[in-house]
């Protein structure tokens, strides 16, 4: 219950903002055909932006999936990412976080933006688990 409060007043503080920018990156993305595997992440990842509790972000490798993503053509792609997209939301969310600091209230949603900003440098070879399951699945390796 408390992570669906937290998840409606992230939205209405914001958090639909953040979540339209990575949808607009995405429709950008697709735009140019060859961003089609960037553009299906912003779409992923615009999601998490709309309701991030409750769920977080890992490699796949650590998932045991291992697949273009997880591996030098996954590096790659992130470089680009970085350069063309990715450092203009890092910088959305990191400005997002420094104002929701101030206040004491929202430090939670401050530390959801870092955690968005984080997965904005590198989101090629990613996934969006529920927090549960990374648990489970993090004490049985």
């Amino acid at each position: 219950m408390l992570t669906l409060i937290l998840n409606v007043l992230w939205f209405i503080l914001g958090g639909w903002a953040m979540g339209l920018m990575w949808w607009l990156a995405g429709i950008v993305m697709f735009i140019t055909i060859i961003g089609i595997p960037w553009g299906s992440a912003c779409f992923r990842i615009g999601l998490l932006a709309f309701w991030p509790f409750g769920r977080t972000v890992v490699h796949r490798g650590n998932l045991g999936q291992q697949d273009m993503g997880t591996g030098a053509a996954g590096f790659l792609g992130n470089v680009v990412w970085f350069v063309l997209a990715g450092i203009w939301l890092a910088i959305g969310h990191l400005l997002e976080a420094i104002a929701l600091a101030i206040t004491i209230i929202g430090i939670p949603f401050a530390f959801q933006h870092l955690k968005l900003a984080r997965i904005t440098l590198a989101p090629i070879g990613t996934a969006i688990v529920d927090t549960d399951v990374w648990e489970q699945i993090r004490l049985k390796g």
